[in-house]
């Protein structure tokens, strides 16, 4: 079985052409990641201090910077190569960097956000509701948690559907059979869990309004706020 280890490596080697082929291969892309970042207009008080989890090259890091433009972000991934991307995109927006697995000891907090995109699903299933717990201690009273995630389907047999209904809609957005073809060979490093699943793990871990903001076949958005003090 391959671990989200092995992830890392993989994304490690592939961190030079990770953007290139983004929005070909997530062709709701901007929808995708823009209510992800809506999420957080929806937190009381403001949002100074905000980590990514997982932040590869610094994607949901930008488009939270593009709204936010005075938050110090904390960027966290196993790939130091990733994260040396994130460096020249985000340069002194950037507060702290650390380069670790999730599964280690998060970063002390409080912050007022922790966002992740496209990472927490290489964890095994019992790790994601273990990095939720952690994930609310690190929260100051009122701060939310956005996960923008490549999701399940209800049946492995649905989920293979999903993913075949995916493939010519990324033809459409101009990706290449190649680059289709490489990223469902990456479809292995996933332990992908469904919305419901995502829902449940955060109320789990005490988070309240929890939702899925957003879904479309793969990629889903779901969010949980700690409870104001």
């Amino acid at each position: 079985m391959r671990s989200a280890r092995d992830a890392t490596a993989v994304f490690s080697d592939y961190a030079q052409d990770y953007d290139a082929p983004r929005r070909r291969l997530i062709p709701v892309f901007d929808e995708f990641y823009g209510v992800a970042v809506e999420c957080l207009r929806l937190t009381a008080g403001p949002i100074r201090r905000l980590l990514d989890l997982g932040a590869g090259t610094g994607l949901m890091a930008a488009a939270v910077l593009a709204e936010h433009p005075d938050i110090e972000l904390d960027l966290l991934d196993g790939s130091g190569e990733m994260l040396a991307l994130a460096g020249e995109r985000l340069g002194g927006a950037i507060s702290a960097v650390h380069v670790q697995d999730m599964r280690d000891p998060l970063p002390n907090g409080p912050y007022d956000a922790i966002v992740s995109a496209l990472a927490i699903h290489h964890l095994e299933h019992a790790e994601q509701r273990r990095l939720f717990a952690a994930v609310h201690e690190r929260l100051r009273p009122g701060g939310v948690f956005v996960d923008a995630e490549q999701v399940a389907g209800p049946s492995p047999a649905r989920s293979d559907a999903y993913d075949e209904l995916w493939v010519p809609y990324a033809h459409a957005a101009g990706a290449s059979q190649e680059e289709t073809d490489a990223a469902r060979e990456r479809f292995g490093l996933d332990r992908c869990a469904g919305p419901g699943s995502l829902l449940e793990w955060l109320r789990e871990a005490s988070f309240h309004n929890v939702d899925c903001l957003f879904r479309w076949w793969r990629f889903a958005v779901v969010a949980g706020w700690r409870p104001a003090a």
